[in-house]
């Protein structure tokens, strides 16, 4: 297989200020702890830190070249001088996806877009060469490094997008360039920066600016906001718009689905195919997500009852579903990890999950929840909103960390209650102390209310991995 980068592309891709000796580039990174050998490390500035102080590091974990703004005293390897390390990025992404012949897809949306992003994927890397973002590269940095990562070898490629912000958007998608764009959904997500769910469905349709020709918009046709983004998708000149979804104008269209703890069996009908299939996430959100991942498929040019197929082996990743059987005591538990992040829709989600998940003889449900952020001045609202979905969920008792969750406390049944701290600190050692053998124990929250911590005090006091 030919290198990632040569030093002669790069060399044409960043116009550097100096460069030194030549080079042949297996990968591209800009964090010296996850440097592999063959990488181009970027020194890029942070708030916190300075990529800078890591480029002796990164070379000496076995970086092919370090791309500095900067002298770097003691520097044992190969270096390039630029002007701006953080635009040079930039351009080498650029670089990288005006060489790609690949399909290319990117994924946004409120809820989903890293499932669906998974999803897709999973389908295409089992029909061709695949390329796609890992975990959340899906800002400022994740987009450029993604397609900087872009083999020229590649025949499809799936790219994340995300925003927090008023105009992120738009710019990341202008370097993917796609042929495909997946909006998941649009809920109130970030909704304290953005001010209205409209605002960002208008973000949120900034994904289709600067697509390729002849571009595919794949649209949740059940979601409010789908007029407004079909009308946006059109004003960047977008081909072809099609819906997934139940509503029966979907193009992409849910027929059936059976929901089972461990997966759903799905009808669907995808431009009047009709196709059933196994599907390996549990919750009825993996289900539209995957209608979407094929309706993406579709419009990429892949063979759509292939990638159903394919959908069996998808599975929820750690923060995001990742279900675990552990021991626990003289018997197990089973940990539904949502650790990652929340919204209102994405709880409500997992609300659901947890409904449906049996505890073994003699267990119960618990659920433990951290705050939402980023919800503005209607936070505690949101918070409290959930009250009736917490209700139906089962769960015997509910454990809450955050100031804004105190709102949900205060609507809880009594027999509910079972704790609120201030921070998942406070609450680990208890959520711990309560969990018995053949619970289920579902954990969520955003990820700056650190609901990881909690996550690895259950995962310390288990006694492994159990068989299913």
């Amino acid at each position: 297989m030919s290198p990632l980068w040569t030093s002669e592309e790069v060399a044409q891709a960043l116009s550097p200020v100096a460069m030194s000796g030549p080079f042949e580039a297996t990968g591209v990174s800009f964090d010296s702890r996850a440097v592999g050998r063959g990488d181009i490390f970027f020194a890029l500035p942070g708030e916190s830190t300075d990529g800078h102080a890591f480029v002796v590091d990164a070379l000496s974990r076995g970086a092919a070249v370090a791309v500095v703004s900067r002298d770097v005293p003691g520097v044992p390897g190969n270096v390039i001088r630029v002007a701006d390390t953080m635009a040079a990025l930039v351009e080498l992404g650029r670089a990288g996806r005006a060489r790609s012949s690949a399909r290319i897809a990117s994924v946004t949306g409120s809820v989903g877009k890293t499932s669906t992003k998974d999803a897709l994927r999973l389908v295409l890397s089992d029909q061709a060469a695949t390329s796609a973002s890992t975990a959340s590269f899906n800002n400022h940095v994740g987009v450029p490094i993604s397609l900087a990562r872009l083999p020229r070898e590649a025949r499809y490629g799936v790219f994340e997008i995300g925003m927090n912000h008023p105009g992120e958007i738009e710019p990341l998608a202008r370097q993917v360039e796609a042929h495909v764009g997946i909006v998941t959904n649009v809920e109130a997500a970030h909704i304290g920066h953005m001010g209205s769910e409209e605002a960002i469905a208008d973000e949120k349709a900034c994904l289709f600016a600067g697509m390729r020709e002849a571009a595919v918009a794949v649209l949740n046709r059940d979601n409010r906001h789908y007029e407004r983004l079909l009308r946006q998708a059109r004003s960047f000149g977008v081909a072809r718009c099609v819906g997934f979804g139940r509503h029966e104008a979907a193009e992409a269209r849910l027929i059936e689905c059976r929901l089972q703890d461990s997966g759903s069996d799905i009808v669907a009908l995808i431009h009047g195919r009709r196709i059933e299939y196994r599907l390996g996430a549990a919750g009825e959100h993996w289900v539209l997500n995957s209608i979407a991942a094929l309706a993406a498929a579709e419009a990429l040019g892949a063979d759509v009852g292939r990638a159903a197929v394919s959908l069996a082996e998808v599975k929820a990743l750690p923060g995001r579903g990742a279900r675990r059987r552990l021991r626990f005591g003289v018997g197990t538990i089973e940990l539904l990890d949502e650790s990652y992040n929340a919204n209102p829709a994405s709880v409500r989600a997992m609300l659901a999950v947890l409904a449906r998940t049996e505890p073994a003889p003699g267990g119960r449900r618990l659920l433990v929840l951290g705050d939402m952020r980023e919800l503005g001045e209607q936070a505690d609202a949101y918070h409290a909103g959930l009250a009736q979905a917490v209700a139906g969920s089962g769960a015997a008792q509910v454990f809450l960390c955050g100031p804004h969750m105190k709102a949900l406390w205060h609507e809880l049944a009594a027999t509910q209650k079972g704790l609120h701290r201030p921070d998942s600190g406070a609450l680990a050692g208890e959520v711990v102390a309560a969990v018995g053998p053949g619970d289920v124990l579902a954990i969520k929250g955003s990820l700056g209310s650190n609901m990881k911590l909690i996550v690895d005090a259950v995962l310390a006091a288990s006694g492994g991995e159990a068989r299913y």
